[in-house]
């Protein structure tokens, strides 16, 4: 029987284009802003657009009991994911980024193992085997781990636990309120606790430095890499499941070699072809499922 894929994968898919394109996005608009005032203003952009969608609607509420839940993933999703992530991409290189992230599907589920949330199969396992292959072989021919960059390597590696760890402990919450509205009160918690981490750095900032494609790509990135691709992900999250929606991030290097290669006109090796070939698989076998009574 062919495999079918979902409205919710096909959005899951788009999410990869946005956030494997955002990987160059935001490093280059590093080179204009610190990284903190530049993620303080992103988060600033995301939480507003976010509540502006919810506008004053009765289901935007959240309940007395569930605001902890709600303040913890936004410390933990939000304001230190950010803040590892982008301390992280700004100490070591694009290649390391997606590598590291691409275990994100492991940390998902050892967490779900370790809480017993959900059970995953023999053949789950093995997608996401196939999926790390394929990522090592796209990106990890070209990383080097030195002293230089392990400072970012170790930072980006504390993100893919933040991430996994909110991702987890999302699906509770989403069995009682939309992906929109978890999202943006989390996202709003997180953008508090931040926001005095930029400040500093935009005090002192020189606005007259900062290009218009600096601007365009911090607009690019609070707008598709947070507002639209969060809602994806919490989605996904709600109606297929945290590991099957996880191991959707092992096809984002997969993007970022393919943007590179179009709009940097870097070579693609045979390798890295292989690599891809085997990522897809390993996407494709988290689809299947076993007989029942197995």
């Amino acid at each position: 029987m062919p495999l079918r894929v979902s409205r919710i994968e096909w959005l899951l898919l788009l999410l990869t284009l946005i956030w494997g394109s955002n990987f160059s996005v935001i490093k280059t608009a590093l080179e204009e802003f610190p990284p903190l005032p530049f993620n303080a203003l992103r988060m600033a952009l995301a939480s507003a657009i976010f509540f502006g969608l919810l506008g004053r609607s009765p289901v935007s509420r959240l309940s007395r009991r569930d605001w902890p839940v709600i303040i913890t993933l936004g410390l933990v999703g939000h304001f230190l994911y950010q803040v590892c992530f982008m301390e992280g991409i700004a100490r070591t290189s694009v290649a390391n980024s997606s590598l590291i992230l691409g275990t994100t599907p492991i940390a998902v589920a050892i967490l779900m193992w370790c809480g017993g949330r959900e059970s995953l199969s023999t053949t789950h396992w093995l997608g996401i085997g196939f999926s790390l292959v394929g990522v090592y072989l796209v990106v990890g021919q070209g990383t080097r781990i030195n002293s230089a960059s392990l400072t970012g390597d170790l930072l980006m590696m504390a993100a893919v636990w933040c991430w996994a760890a909110y991702t987890v402990s999302a699906r509770s919450m989403l069995e009682r309120y939309s992906p929109l509205v978890v999202t943006a009160w989390s996202m709003a918690v997180g953008t508090v606790l931040f926001i005095p981490l930029g400040l500093p750095g935009l005090l002192v900032l020189n606005w007259r430095d900062i290009s218009f494609g600096a601007w365009v790509g911090l607009v690019y990135s609070a707008i598709f890499a947070l507002c639209v691709s969060y809602l994806i992900w919490y989605t996904a999250v709600q109606r297929i499941g945290s590991a099957r929606t996880s191991i959707y991030s092992n096809m984002v290097p997969v993007v970022a070699m393919v943007v590179a290669a179009v709009w940097l006109l870097e070579p693609i090796s045979t390798m890295q072809i292989g690599g891809a070939v085997s990522i897809f698989a390993g996407v494709a076998l988290t689809k299947v499922r076993p007989p029942h009574g197995c």
